[in-house]
């Protein structure tokens, strides 16, 4: 199968060093300090060049399901490794059968992949201090999630949000600097989580200034006393002075905060990318797709407007996922999950014609599709759509080979894209949307679907 994970950029033979040269000027010299379990930088990234003029190049995750497709079980697993990392730093436990040469076959193969992460489901860490787990959008929501969900007991998760939802007030907003949408809101059910929480763990992909981090810590210390803090990501960039920056904002709160990553070093970013030229392009196939649809509203709980629960028929369009983690979720509520995505699974399963297929989220809605699609057997990969603007090039080891906008379906006006799918890769593909679909908001969505080269598209949509 084409294109499924991406080979590392011209780089020094071996050793802690590596220069990656992305395209034109554009260059970032990585610097590896920590990587507690040997993982190939191989596997867990490659890079490209997106248009942000805040930061020019951005490391593409192998293991997130974002923009590169990934078996679901792997990206499940990641937020579970995490999670295994957690038990070991911050609570002092070893974790049976989590040990480095597990961690290192779950990126060697789908099987030991599946293996990981259904013994750590089987096995999941107890947790007793009321503990908040909340998950980065766009981007980490899934991450978050499946390492929330490798404990059981008094574990909570929360993901942000870059929506704005009118019928509900955030409890904390937020800022993310460097990127190209820089709200993040948080509409939790329960604002007492954040009060009641023992200790807080921020997750994201990667962390190259940690700057986001330090904005929630200092909203959620100033409204809700919060002393205690951990950051885990999948990466972990930041430089000195950044890291000077942390230890300065743990003096000067009076709080702790400890950060956990897979990999841990430094880097440094020579010039920029090029503007938009011949050499960088998006993809245009035009092939014949046949879009097939699915309502499967009725199996699964919701959160809706307060309007449309009176049935006034106003709250049309506004319901959302209930055990998404938008609005906060326990573990109890997660096993109310398992029983959806079960049900759900079941259901496509019989619907699925072909041998290779994608499951393909909608922004920040990735840890829902990302379960169904482990559980729908063989040939099936996972990603999602997603803002972020990427330049696609096709150049030896260049991660974003293809790109496909369109205008958002839920009638928020926000550039969308789907990228590195390319003709002939997949049979078949099953495209999920949380909220209530209107064909007319969709129709840009639907041009995208029909020229990225896959014959069948089910879109499978969760909200009524």
């Amino acid at each position: 199968m084409k294109n499924i994970t991406s080979p590392a950029f011209s780089r020094t033979p071996s050793g802690p060093e590596r220069s990656y040269s992305i395209v034109g000027e554009l260059n970032v010299d990585v610097r590896v300090s920590a990587n507690p379990y040997g993982l190939e930088l191989d596997g867990l990234f490659g890079m490209a060049a997106r248009k942000n003029k805040k930061r020019g190049f951005l490391f593409v995750s192998k293991l997130l399901g974002k923009h590169l497709p990934v078996h679901p079980s792997l990206s499940l697993a990641s937020g579970a490794m995490l999670g295994v990392l957690y038990a070991e730093r911050i609570l002092g436990r070893s974790v049976a059968g989590a040990d480095g040469d597990a961690l290192r076959e779950a990126f060697e193969s789908r099987e030991g992949a599946d293996r990981y992460y259904r013994e750590r489901m089987a096995g999941k860490i107890r947790i007793d201090e009321p503990t908040l787990f909340i998950g980065f959008a766009e981007t980490a929501t899934a991450l978050g999630h499946s390492m929330f969900e490798a404990f059981e007991g008094s574990a909570w998760f929360l993901h942000t949000t870059r929506e704005d939802i009118a019928w509900r007030s955030s409890s904390v907003d937020f800022e993310e600097e460097h990127s190209h949408a820089v709200a993040h809101r948080c509409y939790v059910r329960d604002p007492g989580l954040f009060r009641d929480a023992a200790r807080i763990v921020l997750v994201d992909d990667e962390i190259t200034t940690g700057k986001t981090a330090l904005n929630i810590i200092g909203v959620l210390h100033e409204r809700f006393g919060q002393r205690e803090f951990v950051l885990a990501s999948l990466l972990d960039w930041r430089s000195e002075a950044d890291r000077e920056r942390f230890a300065e904002t743990e003096r000067r709160l009076g709080i702790r905060i400890r950060c956990l990553s897979l990999v841990e070093g430094s880097i440094e970013a020579r010039g920029m990318p090029p503007e938009e030229n011949d050499a960088i392009s998006r993809e245009d196939t035009g092939s014949p797709c046949e879009i097939r649809r699915h309502d499967l509203s009725g199996l699964f709980a919701h959160e809706r407007a307060p309007d449309a629960e009176s049935g006034s028929g106003e709250g049309s369009g506004t319901a959302y996922l209930r055990h998404t983690g938008r609005f906060g979720m326990t573990s109890g509520e997660g096993r109310a999950l398992d029983a959806e995505v079960s049900r759900a699974a079941d259901y496509l399963q019989s619907r699925r014609t072909g041998r290779r297929v994608l499951c393909l989220g909608t922004g920040e809605f990735m840890y829902v599709p990302m379960r169904i699609a482990e559980r729908m057997g063989e040939g099936v990969y996972s990603q999602s759509t997603t803002r972020s603007p990427i330049h696609p090039l096709r150049k030896e080891g260049y991660a974003v080979t293809t790109a496909y906008p369109f205008e958002a379906a839920d009638g928020e006006a926000v550039p969308n894209f789907i990228y590195n799918v390319e003709p002939g890769m997949y049979d078949e593909a099953f495209v999920f949307v949380e909220r209530e679909y209107d064909a007319r908001r969709g129709a840009s969505f639907e041009r995208a679907l029909t020229r990225i080269g896959v014959p069948i598209v089910h879109l499978v949509v969760f909200g009524k």
